[in-house]
């Protein structure tokens, strides 16, 4: 919408909206983190939505919004149009009482929204809860603790839909009970869970509310457990849990690394070993007069040689030596063999 327009919307805005919906009073820790859920109507549902700061609607600042970068350093926002609900996440909370408004904008028309408040306190908040994020599984039951320290009636709602304001009721078919723990806690329990009951409660105590996300889930099998735990200790860190919306990384193909490689190294073990055997048998084979000894050889005709100079200085010497006799003198290196003839042993 334009800016000029706001001043239309001011008096329906303080009133209420009846298309946007949202918790009116959170309370908070200080530096802490909170998410809260806008519910809007279906004719909503391509809208772009947005958070605005500041009590007067008139003179609030936009600090984040579905068409434009959805996440800054303090604020995000996201939008389920499924469930219709957009959810916005402010962090790095200052003490102090903070007003925002969840703000649905019309094109041609004046925008459409509902007014909450936070209230940041360093001591301990009026009304909390350990996680704003739960998961339970089809056919069990899941129990939420809440922790609060103002008198007051306490009820259980879905946000947009219906609430259980006594010891028992129930929402989307499914049963709730409140019970009181002890001093200060109390405890809000579904039985038989559905997939059909994810999505945005919240706890109302007094004046404070606690928005709580439930994802309900098929129980993973043992194996699916086994496959989780071998991705926890491989990866070397707890996998984080996500906020709606968001994914995790994939534990099967981790879970296969460790048996890949123990494969490999055995089929690359199996060649060397096959490879050094047929190694072998090709030395073995190409040389096999190797291992004969010379006992088995026969010289058919030997021959002396010497060269000329100095066989004239031989036959200087010994003028009357015969020439027999200085055949016979002659070295190894001075012998040709003409033939060699092999002879197989007798066994």
């Amino acid at each position: 919408m334009a800016v000029s327009l706001r001043f239309l919307l001011i008096l329906p805005l303080l009133t209420g909206s009846e298309s946007v919906k949202t918790i009116t009073k959170v309370s908070v820790r200080v530096g802490a983190s909170v998410s809260i859920p806008c519910f809007y109507d279906l004719k909503y549902q391509n809208h772009v939505k947005y958070l605005c700061k500041g009590r007067n609607w008139r003179y609030c600042s936009y600090e984040v919004r579905t068409d434009s970068p959805r996440e800054t350093g303090t604020y995000s926002i996201s939008d389920d149009k499924i469930q219709r609900i957009f959810t916005v996440t402010i962090k790095h909370l200052r003490a102090g009482t903070h007003y925002y408004w969840c703000i649905v904008e019309i094109n041609n028309g004046g925008d459409d929204g509902e007014l909450f408040q936070l209230s940041v306190t360093e001591d301990t908040p009026t009304l909390w809860v350990a996680d704003q994020n739960v998961t339970g599984f089809i056919d069990d039951n899941i129990n939420i603790t809440f922790n609060y320290a103002t008198s007051g009636g306490i009820k259980w709602c879905k946000l947009g839909r219906t609430c259980v304001t006594e010891a028992t009721g129930e929402i989307d078919g499914t049963a709730v009970t409140i019970t009181k723990a002890i001093n200060n806690v109390f405890n809000v329990t579904m039985i038989g869970l559905k997939q059909e009951n994810s999505g945005w409660y919240y706890c109302a105590n007094g004046d404070f509310q606690m928005p709580v996300y439930l994802t309900v889930t098929v129980r993973p099998t043992a194996a699916t457990a086994t496959i989780v735990a071998t991705t926890t200790v491989t990866g070397g860190r707890e996998n984080a849990r996500t906020l709606p919306g968001g994914s995790r990384p994939f534990p099967a193909l981790m879970s296969l690394a460790i048996p890949l490689s123990v494969l490999i190294f055995i089929v690359i073990a199996a060649l060397s070993i096959l490879f050094v055997q047929r190694r072998t048998k090709h030395v073995t084979v190409k040389d096999p007069t190797a291992s004969k000894n010379e006992g088995d050889l026969t010289y058919a005709e030997v021959f002396f040689k010497q060269n000329k100079a100095a066989q004239a200085a031989s036959e200087a010497e010994v003028p009357g030596k015969k020439q027999s006799e200085r055949r016979s003198e002659g070295k190894d290196e001075d012998v040709t063999y003409s033939a060699i003839i092999h002879h197989k042993q007798n066994v």
